[in-house]
């Protein structure tokens, strides 16, 4: 039988520094929804270090959701729930949960995906809930580093709708959600962690 399971030599590097920053912002127990979880390796990464999170996975690729089951099936982890074939800007799922994560989403989809994304985000996280995202950006509208220029470059020549979002835009975009952001944290390879808080209904 072959082997379904994908690997990404950037998910290997990443995934315990953006450990690290998820288990500073999220409680030991949490219900937890991956959008965009591509091969499913942080899936299984965050859920066998974290046995409290319910890990939630989700891609609208069935060659990710394949990936994804795998793994999945690899590291038997009763916490990591089979994947969603979720696509945002059709559906929201309606299960509450206590944090929205994605990672390496936003620069590689059109902003409507980034858009659809925060609008879920607001909609389900209960106050104090936490939306995640982690990628490139641009600060104060310019490059972090040479490579990130000639990345996003490269991602605008494969599609115009794509390319790496500026902070400052997603933080108002956020905040009209009333997700505000509470952290930034650098990361490796030049990438953020950005770390949204739901508000509660008095804006607190």
């Amino acid at each position: 039988m072959n082997d379904e399971r994908l690997q990404s030599p950037a998910a290997a590097r990443n995934r315990q520094p953006v450990l690290e920053v998820l288990k500073a912002v999220l409680p030991e127990r949490a219900r937890v929804l991956e959008v965009a979880s591509g091969s499913g390796e942080h899936a299984v990464h965050f859920a066998g270090a974290m046995p409290g999170w319910r890990w939630q996975p989700s891609d609208p690729n069935p060659h990710a959701r394949r990936s994804i089951a795998a793994w999945r099936a690899h590291a038997g982890l009763a916490n990591l729930l089979p994947p969603l074939a979720l696509d945002v800007t059709a559906l929201c799922p309606d299960e509450p949960v206590d944090a929205v994560v994605a990672i390496n989403l936003l620069h590689i989809a059109p902003w409507a995906v980034g858009e659809a994304l925060l609008d879920c985000a607001g909609r389900r996280l209960p106050a104090g809930g936490v939306l995640f995202l982690y990628g490139p950006f641009k600060r104060d509208g310019q490059h972090t580093a040479p490579s990130n220029a000639a990345f996003d470059a490269d991602l605008r020549e494969r599609d115009p709708r794509f390319g790496i979002r500026d902070l400052q835009a997603v933080v108002e975009a956020a905040a009209a959600r009333e997700l505000l952001l509470e952290r930034v944290v650098e990361m490796p390879a030049n990438n953020l962690s950005l770390v949204f808080r739901r508000l509660d209904a008095q804006g607190a």
